[in-house]
């Protein structure tokens, strides 16, 4: 305001300045009292508008947020989300990161997983050890090849290709161990793994042989689902609710039933279905405690009813300021329920003349415990006790061991392990016996390249 005083006033001398026989003085009077009625006018104009307060933005509407509270609880609650945003695509955990020129769009890694087996000869001979027909042998268990990553920001895509000895001198066969895409952000929050894939039934179905907590898979898995444990070629879906205070993550799945010792239709028109549930707690700052149950139903190659029921717990205790834990417990359970035909002999002659059908109930379980006190020494103990889901008996068997790991990319371990079964066990067919096994286990692992971390 004071800027345009001066250059009125400038205007005003100027225009008085000019030479009176220009124009009439009494008009020139007057133009310049009406200038400054203008002026005047003006000025108190601007003081007016500065002495106003600023006008106050309008608050845009209030959003609906995922807390309400209800007038009769004070207590703020968890407002259930609506369809439309459960309909809404959710992002995915993570996405591929741009990649410079030369380098791959997935990552690669090899792990190698060599064992040893050293037993008495009536085991061997019987092929009643841990690992079937590689009694007193040092032998490549699993060599996996790993190809995996983005395919794009809404679908990761994993390859396993391994080769291992199965049989005593015979040869490295290689085989596809998965192969399957998992769709990162379908609706309602959900994902989907579609292919071949170790089905999540339990905790360590799911874990490959070279990353196991112990040299051998716990012994009701390999009796109620074989050594190759659950792995199957069907489509699994994931659901992770988010409108809840805790965590819980719902597995289900359909699969073509292929395994053959529990199950072996392998017909989608007579599929093996699976699901999971499964939550985490965290204790206190350095506890936590993982719970989950498991069930599979499909039939067997006879045409029968087979069903297995699981639990899992797994406990961890990390000082705080630790790199590893300190220590770890676990357990896991299957109970199962199947039918199962049984021979009868009429008249005696030493062969069955009918066929009668039953039900089989039959339960195994395992409990195990580590410490691991340095970084890179660990001490460890299983316990195993299971029947056999289709025939007469059981077995327990304990097995301390002790792990040493020079880098994170190579372990070694070794165990003791001793067997105890209700009656001989012969295998091979050939007059060994295996009811009573002592067995001393020697493992190395290596990794090279990529390889994903696992969960809790």
């Amino acid at each position: 305001m004071r800027s345009l005083g001066i250059v009125i006033s400038a205007l005003l001398v100027a225009v008085t300045a000019a030479p009176a026989g220009a124009q009439d003085a009494a008009a020139m009077r007057r133009e310049i009292e009406q200038l400054r009625q203008q002026l005047q006018g003006l000025t108190e104009r601007l003081q007016r508008l500065e002495t106003q307060p600023a006008p106050q933005m309008a608050a845009p509407p209030a959003q609906p947020g995922p807390l309400a509270q209800s007038p009769a609880n004070p207590q703020t609650q968890m407002s259930p989300p609506s369809a439309t945003e459960l309909l809404r695509p959710r992002q995915p955990f993570g996405l591929y990161q741009q990649r410079g020129s030369g380098q791959l769009l997935f990552d690669m890694g090899i792990a190698g997983d060599f064992v040893g087996s050293f037993t008495q000869h009536n085991v061997q001979k019987a092929n009643g050890g841990t690992f079937t027909g590689r009694e007193n042998r040092f032998f490549p268990r699993e060599v996996e090849l790993s190809l995996f990553g983005q395919i794009d920001p809404f679908a990761r895509g994993e390859m396993r290709i391994e080769s291992g000895e199965e049989a005593p001198g015979g040869e490295m066969n290689v085989t596809l161990a998965e192969a399957f895409i998992t769709l990162l952000t379908l609706p309602y929050g959900t994902q989907a793994k579609l292919g071949q894939m170790r089905n999540r039934f339990g905790w360590s179905n799911v874990i490959h042989e070279h990353d196991l907590p112990w040299i051998d898979r716990p012994d009701v898995y390999r009796v109620f689902l074989g050594e190759e444990g659950l792995k199957e070629k069907g489509v699994e879906g994931t659901w992770v609710p988010d409108f809840l205070p805790f965590y819980v993550q719902v597995l289900g799945g359909v699969f073509n039933g292929d395994n053959e010792t529990a199950f072996g239709r392998g017909l989608l028109t007579h599929p093996l279905a699976t699901g999971r549930v499964m939550t985490f707690f965290d204790l206190t700052d350095t506890q936590a405690l993982q719970v989950g149950a498991s069930v599979a139903n499909g039939e067997t190659a006879e045409r029968l009813r087979s069903t297995l029921l699981g639990f899992d717990l797994k406990y961890k205790f990390r000082p705080e300021g630790w790199l590893h834990p300190l220590l770890t417990l676990g357990s896991e359970g299957i109970y199962s329920i199947r039918r199962t035909e049984r021979g009868v002999d009429v008249d005696g002659d030493g062969s069955p003349d009918l066929f009668q059908k039953q039900t089989r109930n039959s339960f195994g379980w395992y409990g195990w415990g580590e410490l691991q006190p340095w970084r890179r020494w660990a001490f460890g103990v299983r316990y195993d006790s299971t029947q056999f889901p289709d025939a007469p008996g059981y077995q327990w068997a304990v097995e301390p061991y002790v792990t040493f790991y020079p880098s994170e990319f190579l372990r070694f371990r070794m165990a003791y392990k001793h067997t105890d079964r209700s009656h001989p066990f012969d295998v091979a067919g050939n007059g060994g016996s295996a009811r009573l096994v002592d067995e001393l286990l020697f493992q190395a692992t290596f990794i090279l390249g990529a390889h994903p971390a696992h969960a809790f």
